[in-house]
């Protein structure tokens, strides 16, 4: 059965909620087996491994045609493939290349049009290249037509067009809170909030808006508004709005980011299984959530599997923020598996080649990974000595003011000098607490998963030290 329907199979594993749920609200079929097969797809599509197995006895074609419909339909609602278009006609319309029968499909979009589209910037800039084109060919009448469209939504082009442009300012605080926590953000959360639910903004504009109120979330963990934004997104997606998969695939993967810092891990993991079933310039950064998460829910081996698929599509990414990312990860699932000297060898050949990558991008998250693995291999020395090269403890002083800061590359440090006699034990303790963040800054989960690793591998971290420690 597998065999015989192995691409119907993947083609419906490789559907998404949102999509079957679409597709059985719009469906109107008159056989009841088609519909049927529909529903199965729905149940398999919800789950991380399908259970329910498509009948081989069904007669093929039927499996053919409701092939064919779905990505009909959905392609008809796809935004992506609606922003495709309108770019093709662009550039049509630019080398005097437009053919009659797509210039009657662009005037009767023009003559059913609805306000707002997605794409609402991009087909209204269309339209306006358009009205040149017909006025020096003297034709009056579609001129006119036209013309009379571009004046009444002139307004909110305008409108749409400044939003756009003040996003791109609200993302450059935000991204430099988050990323270097340099400057604040919270100033526009507000103003975010008002643009996504503005009904008369154009799709691509709320989106955008959304996300960078989930970097606002993040960035002073506040998440009750942004949940309720994406429960309030859901349901427009469920109704066929703003749908592509790639929009799709990135609503998964934010609500991971999302639910995980609710420490709703299963339906994070939920989430970010669905954000990894298509591929996309973010595959690599989605798996890189997803297994991150798996690790913080104790599943190396799963973790493991997922990392090994998606080497492939590492290897083509340019995205070293996601690389290094990847590599820190593949590194950390290595250790907690216990293969210390493939994790070492990784470590270092990745450390080689990507040395100025490292350091721009991922400098922590890499040397946490890599610092441990040299640790749990006794490679004190050379611990140390990457320390010092890197500069990595004065980077991290100046890192301590990232939300869930804890000073593990300087833990490691201090113990690998315990463990080359440069330090007493009593002054080890007395660096651990010097580092150590307020009650109130620490992420208390993080900092006791931490302090047991290094109590499993440093027995003579005994009880006295865990209770200096010991968070009420």
């Amino acid at each position: 059965m597998r065999t015989r329907l192995k691409k119907f199979t993947q083609f419906a594993d490789g559907l998404l909620p949102h999509e079957t749920r679409y597709l059985l609200s719009v469906q109107q079929m008159v056989d009841p087996v088609k519909l049927e097969i529909l529903k199965q797809i729905d149940v398999n599509c919800k789950s991380s491994e399908p259970t329910i197995l498509y009948d081989d006895s069904i007669d093929k074609r039927k499996y053919s045609h409701l092939k064919n419909w779905i990505v009909r339909q959905l392609k008809a609602i796809d935004v992506d493939e609606e922003y495709a278009w309108m770019c093709d006609l662009e550039q049509k319309i630019h080398w005097d290349n437009i053919n009659p029968e797509e210039e009657k499909h662009l005037l009767k979009f023009i003559r059913n049009y609805s306000h707002p589209i997605f794409n609402f910037i991009k087909f209204y800039e269309v339209v306006r290249q358009y009205r040149q084109f017909l006025l020096v060919r003297l034709r009056y009448a579609d001129h006119q037509f036209v013309d009379h469209f571009l004046r009444e939504y002139q307004a909110a082009y305008e409108r749409s067009h400044l939003v756009n442009q003040q996003l791109h300012q609200a993302t450059r605080d935000i991204i430099d809170h988050y990323a270097e926590n340099s400057s604040e953000s919270i100033q526009w959360e507000k103003w975010l909030s008002d643009v996504f639910y503005d009904d008369y903004l154009d799709g691509f504009n709320r989106y955008t808006a959304l996300i960078r109120l989930v970097f606002i979330a993040f960035n002073y963990n506040k998440y009750t508004r942004v949940k309720e934004m994406f429960d309030y997104l859901d349901q427009a997606f469920a109704d066929g709005k703003y749908y592509s998969r790639r929009i799709l695939l990135n609503y998964y993967n934010n609500r991971l980011l999302l639910h995980t810092r609710l420490k709703e891990l299963d339906q994070a993991e939920y989430y970010g299984k669905l954000s990894i079933r298509g591929k996309n310039y973010d595959f690599i950064f989605y798996v890189n959530n997803l297994c991150s998460l798996l690790l913080q829910s104790g599943k190396v081996d799963e973790s493991w599997n997922i990392l090994r698929e998606a080497l492939p599509s590492l290897k083509t990414t340019h995205n070293y923020h996601s690389r290094i990312g990847f590599v820190a990860l593949y590194i950390k699932t290595l250790i907690m598996k216990g293969e210390y000297e493939k994790a070492y060898s990784y470590g270092e050949i990745n450390l080689r080649a990507y040395e100025k990558e490292i350091l721009r991008y991922r400098w922590h998250r890499f040397f946490v990974s890599y610092l441990e693995c040299l640790l749990f291999l006794g490679k004190y020395s050379e611990l140390v000595i990457v320390v010092n090269k890197y500069g990595l403890l004065d980077k991290e002083e100046k890192y301590k003011t990232r939300p869930h800061y804890l000073p593990t590359i300087s833990w490691y440090f201090f113990l690998a000098q315990y463990q080359l006699g440069d330090l007493s034990f009593s002054r080890l303790i007395e660096q651990f607490q010097d580092c150590l963040p307020a009650q109130e800054e620490m992420n208390r989960s993080m900092f006791m998963t931490l302090m047991e690793r290094l109590k499993k591998r440093f027995p003579q971290l005994d009880k006295r030290l865990m209770e200096m420690f010991l968070i009420t």
